[in-house]
């Protein structure tokens, strides 16, 4: 991950190499030479998709004289992504941000060793979001002691992702189904069901760890996964990250609001992957939405 950016351009060196040195040189060997598997493994996943995020900034800063804070009115990311909205804003710095989604990543993983879990992305049906929410919430409290499914991420008006134990996951996909509210449900390949309540011990980890970081105000406003809303307080930014853990990633009323509230309808999106451009341009086919996710994506930049 990150390969070709790293042998074309010098300052996506230096990201990558000072993201190995917060990271004790476990990172770079992962992201060039590792195996899938355990580039998939959270711990190494999330900051590897964070540095490989921020050296394209940074390469197009370097290259293309592009600047956040002139050609942006707001920054947001998803889930892990949040993290490298900070960075991006120079809310934090991205040693300290690659420490604490390796710890992130590890807490996640910890919090359901021996556990039996899941995470499954729903069709929601036209028109359905709103009884899908409710319906969740009804079924969850249906469930047997010991089992969960907690709506984790809100992604569009037509994907949801449950999260939870495997009973509980695969009952609630079932019966939204069968109450016409979801049309299918894909389960996902993941090491940990994120954003639920089974990941509390991570949150009570990411806490601790972000009593020592020292954030400061974001250069533009970023948008909280947790309220959909931008961070007005710099000390919010700690305690956000931690509901973050637990809680669900809103991310269909942050693109909502920005749209309906701020008029926005222009959108570039950094990072390994399309998934959140190609559920943009789904959603709102009519808004411009540029990616960047390879060096050639560089190379051919213009705005």
């Amino acid at each position: 991950m990150g390969k070709d950016l790293y042998d074309a351009y010098p300052v996506a060196r230096q990201v990558v190499d000072e993201a190995d040195e917060a990271l004790q040189g476990t990172l770079k060997h992962v992201m060039f030479e590792g195996s899938q598997e355990d580039l998939t493994r959270t711990e190494n996943a999330q900051p590897a998709i964070l540095t490989t995020s921020i050296a394209m900034l940074r390469v197009l800063e370097s290259e293309r004289g592009f600047k956040v804070e002139e050609s942006c009115k707001y920054a947001l990311g998803h889930s892990l992504g949040e993290y490298s909205a900070l960075v991006a804003t120079k809310a934090v710095g991205l040693q300290d941000a690659v420490k604490l989604v390796r710890l992130r990543g590890e807490a996640m993983t910890e919090a359901v060793t021996n556990k039996a879990t899941a995470m499954s992305a729903l069709v929601v049906r036209p028109g359905k979001l709103e009884a899908l929410v409710k319906a969740v919430d009804e079924i969850k409290a249906t469930l047997p002691g010991g089992e969960l499914a907690e709506i984790a991420n809100v992604n569009s008006s037509f994907q949801v992702v449950i999260s939870g134990t495997v009973r509980g996951v695969d009952h609630a996909s079932r019966v939204l189904q069968a109450q016409k509210i979801a049309a299918r449900a894909v389960d996902l390949p993941v090491s940990a069901p994120f954003h639920c309540s089974l990941m509390q011990s991570a949150a009570d980890a990411m806490k601790e760890a972000l009593k020592d970081i020292q954030f400061k105000k974001p250069t533009i406003d970023v948008i909280s996964n947790v309220t959909a809303r931008p961070i007005t307080k710099i000390e919010d930014i700690s305690d956000l990250l931690v509901r973050q853990v637990t809680g669900a990633v809103q991310w269909h009323t942050s693109i909502g609001y920005l749209r309906d509230q701020q008029n926005v309808h222009d959108y570039i999106s950094f990072g390994p992957g399309k998934v959140l451009a190609n559920l943009l341009r789904k959603e709102y086919p009519l808004d411009f939405v540029k990616t960047v996710t390879t060096a050639e994506d560089i190379q051919q930049w213009t705005l």
